[in-house]
């Protein structure tokens, strides 16, 4: 009779756990008693006696035998396998214990350098036509005493002979498995390759400053607030030869005075007085180009837009510009003196009453149909 434990004992499930269950408990019973990890005695046989538990329940066609027949019924076909999808016992132990079986380590390559962004404010007119600035930012820089080596003048930077110039450190560990390969950083050098028997007096041997870099921006006509515009490696340099990181510039464009924008269109609100929505007139208004005279006809209304074509923002991949909306607002006069009273009075009596017959009614009367108002 066999002096074996049950298996189900052994990993502490039920019988009918399922397959999810039964990876839980292996992981953290391997955790536990690890013979690296766990220094007990009985360490490395509670260890092997787990594996073994796993390997067996884990396969569908192990474990129906194993129901059935027990220990008598595997004949010995429990060993160090597979282990059910955790995809080869070197990916355990690497998940586990931050080591494998094989000889992989960490490649130490070029590095692409981050990148950076800076909020540059800029005025309507500006956003408008384009413009050029020029911005300040701080980001790392080779160091100018060292040339980015990291070493004082007249020093050069040396192999790491801890690490031999790899960057990495090797340490085999023997267990009941076999061999294991444990891959670190090197503590001496970290895992740059190179010491530096004199380090830079100005960076330290870190061989990056952060400095003040001064670059000018060209802005394009058109943009809109939010846009982003990109400066090709002007960003963080990158590493161990790896190109720079990239700077983006992101626009914030300050509100005007009198207009909003609207697309490639630009809207400005013109106020009228009575008599000139009733007779016309010439009025001076502003553009982008400065003020310019239109002629208001007799009988303007509130909401009446007149358009200045191509007086707008200029489009931001194509030719042409868009249009200026000047939209009208009449303005009742809410405060009359005496004779401006009578003179309403008289003006009232002359025009009379009329019922605006439905078909003629404005934008703003349907509108308030519609809202219930």
């Amino acid at each position: 009779m066999s002096d074996k434990r049950d298996y189900y004992q052994v990993l502490g499930v039920g019988r009918t756990a399922e397959a999810a269950e039964l990876k839980k408990a292996y992981r953290r019973l391997a955790r536990q008693y690890h013979p690296d990890v766990n220094k007990e005695t009985d360490a490395e046989d509670r260890f092997k006696e787990i594996n073994e538990a796993y390997e067996v329940l884990s396969d569908t066609d192990k474990r129906r035998t194993y129901d059935r027949f027990g220990h008598a019924g595997l004949d010995g076909a429990a060993g160090m396998g597979d282990f059910g999808g955790f995809g080869g016992i070197s990916d355990i132990f690497e998940e586990f214990f931050g080591f494998g079986t094989g000889t992989r380590s960490r490649r130490r390559g070029p590095r692409r350098g981050d990148d950076l962004q800076y909020q540059l404010r800029i005025s309507f007119e500006e956003a408008a036509f384009g413009c050029k600035k020029d911005v300040e930012i701080q980001r790392l820089e080779a160091c100018s005493a060292c040339q980015g080596t990291g070493a004082e003048p007249g020093t050069t930077p040396v192999h790491c002979t801890q690490c031999n110039g790899s960057g990495e450190v090797r340490r085999v560990q023997q267990s009941i498995l076999g061999s294991f390969v444990n891959v670190t950083t090197c503590p001496v050098c970290h895992g740059e390759g190179e010491t530096m028997p004199m380090p830079c007096h100005r960076c330290r041997g870190k061989k990056v400053l952060r400095v003040a870099k001064t670059l000018t921006v060209k802005v394009p006509p058109g943009v809109d607030d939010g846009a982003r515009i990109r400066l090709a490696g002007e960003g963080e340099p990158g590493l161990r030869g790896g190109p720079a990181g990239n700077l983006y510039v992101l626009l914030r464009i300050q509100p005007h005075r009198v207009f909003r924008r609207k697309g490639d269109d630009i809207v400005l609100e013109m106020g009228l007085n009575v008599s000139q929505a009733a007779l016309g007139d010439k009025v001076t208004i502003p553009t982008l180009e400065g003020e310019e005279i239109i002629s208001i006809p007799a009988g303007t209304q509130t909401g009446n837009v007149f358009r200045l074509r191509g007086r707008g923002v200029p489009h931001l991949r194509r030719s042409g510009r868009g249009d200026q909306l000047i939209i009208v607002q009449v303005m009742v006069p809410t405060a009359l003196d005496e004779r401006q009273r009578e003179l309403f009075q008289e003006l009232g009596e002359t025009l009379g009453k009329e019922i605006i017959p439905q078909q003629e009614r404005g934008f703003m009367d349907r509108l308030r149909d519609a809202l219930n108002l």
